[in-house]
């Protein structure tokens, strides 16, 4: 995304679709998140790693006032506020249902939606508690401290995974060549260590 905000992350994980409704307005609904869905966020000489946002992760979420825009800026076309935006958790992930025919904005996202030409979801979010599982090379969102904004985009976050994810995890990925680097010097130094015992020993 070109947008980015200190300590607010962007994510986008299921698609948008329109939504059938008894009262005549222009619903679309979709998941901003997917539970327990590991995704590659950052790959680094061939090892990726990944992330996963777990079940619970938004169960202290702030999430009081919560919009809708397109690409995570422009004027907002929803919001929980007024209750044109509805979030819900289920045991898929985060559930959200829009209204769009508020505003001139909105009714020409929802046509483009509808043609077909805007089908992804992202959210925007800042982090209460992770882990990160080493082994398996997951970043796991357990916390989840305040939810910003729902958007439609052109192009989902993880196709350019956002400032604070990159620095996360190459961070990780430095550490680990760092260990390694360690490991080899340590291994090095013992095989030397070694092989002058021998020497003197003769």
């Amino acid at each position: 995304m070109a947008i980015q905000l200190k300590d607010r992350e962007y994510r986008s994980f299921a698609e948008f679709r329109l939504s059938e409704s008894e009262d005549g307005g222009s619903w679309v609904e979709g998941y901003a998140a997917v539970f327990e869905s590991p995704t590659v966020l950052y790959e680094f000489d061939g090892v990726q790693y990944k992330e996963t946002i777990e079940r619970g992760a938004f169960d202290a979420a702030d999430v009081r006032d919560v919009i809708l825009n397109y690409n995570h800026t422009g004027k907002v076309v929803a919001r929980t506020r007024n209750k044109t935006l509805q979030l819900a958790v289920d045991d898929r992930g985060l559930f959200v249902r829009a209204r769009l025919d508020g505003t001139e904005e909105g009714r020409k996202l929802y046509e483009e939606i509808q043609g077909g030409y805007l089908d992804k979801m992202s959210f925007a979010f800042s982090i209460a508690e992770d882990q990160f599982d080493k082994q398996s090379r997951t970043r796991k969102i357990q916390k989840i401290q305040r939810l910003y904004d729902v958007s439609v985009v052109s192009l989902p976050a993880y196709d350019d995974t956002s400032i604070s994810a990159r620095s996360y995890f190459s961070a990780v990925a430095e550490e680990e060549r760092k260990a390694l680097e360690s490991a080899s010097l340590l291994e090095l130094e013992k095989e030397k260590f070694q092989f002058i015992t021998q020497v003197k020993g003769v």
